[in-house]
């Protein structure tokens, strides 16, 4: 979107390392075998599956956006109520331009 390519590093890697090769921009690592739990939630006609991840924050993933995979992420965020996420996602979508489904 800006031009720019960002690194994905593994999970166990915080940037300090050699980046991950298998690591694919704009696609959140596998982490399959953590303990992160996940829910959709249904905000004013748009689906996103919310999901903890194991650095203390929140993912959002845009199931019923334009651009498949798209959403974004909050952290630290403990236990959120249902209804912060809520104010997290109406935020984002505020944000979102209409015509190209991204934030510009």
């Amino acid at each position: 979107m800006d031009g720019h390519v960002k690194t994905v590093y593994s999970d166990g890697d915080h940037g300090d390392g050699e980046a991950d090769p298998e690591a694919v921009p704009g696609l959140r690592p596998n982490t399959e075998g953590d303990d992160a739990t996940s829910f959709t939630l249904d905000v004013d006609g748009e689906e996103f599956v919310i999901r903890s991840d194991n650095f203390a924050g929140t993912s959002y993933t845009w199931l019923s956006g334009p651009n498949r995979g798209y959403g974004f992420g909050v952290s630290p965020a403990p236990e959120l109520s249902l209804d912060e996420h809520r104010e997290n996602i109406r935020s984002f979508l505020a944000m979102v331009d209409p015509n190209t489904g991204y934030i510009e």
